[in-house]
């Protein structure tokens, strides 16, 4: 009878171990679309990079951190209004919802490249490696993109680039 309990015990012990091993690390479960970073003039020393983070689990995931060695400092970052001005800062992680999406774009969520180690021009691309909050890292290549941001000033558009 003892043998019996210590048996199923073990076999208990050892389904919930398989089951860790084969469950799904975040990277496995974001599906990365649109990445791209945001061309400088040579001597800029700063750029981002934005992209489409998809989650097909059914738990929310949060990028905690990334890295890349174009820049030296890399941060997540969001734009707020605050007294009628857009501000940036940084933010302690992006969340991507379960079975949804997060979009990193210009005047919102993004990854910020601060002293950028190499010229970011149009046709080039660079690596930026995401780190999600339960340790695991997806590694994506972004190209080079020139972007047009629209502003307003005194009641009419005026693109900025």
């Amino acid at each position: 009878m003892i043998q019996s309990r210590i048996s199923k015990l073990m076999t208990g012990i050892l389904l919930l171990m398989s089951a860790q091993l084969f469950a799904a690390n975040a990277s496995d479960v974001i599906d990365v679309s649109g990445a791209y970073a945001r061309a400088v003039p040579p001597g800029q020393p700063n750029s981002a990079s934005f992209m489409t983070l998809s989650n097909s689990s059914d738990q929310a995931i949060s990028v905690v951190n990334a890295r890349s060695p174009a820049a030296k400092v890399v941060e997540l970052h969001t734009h707020t209004m605050e007294g009628g001005m857009m501000r940036m800062r940084q933010v302690e992680k992006i969340d991507i919802p379960a079975n949804g999406e997060a979009k990193l774009q210009p005047g919102g969520d993004h990854v910020m490249l601060m002293g950028l180690v190499q010229d970011l021009v149009p046709g080039n691309e660079i690596s930026v490696t995401l780190i999600f909050d339960d340790g695991s890292e997806k590694e994506i290549t972004a190209p080079v993109q020139k972007v047009q941001m629209k502003m307003m000033k005194h009641g009419t558009e005026k693109t900025m680039q």
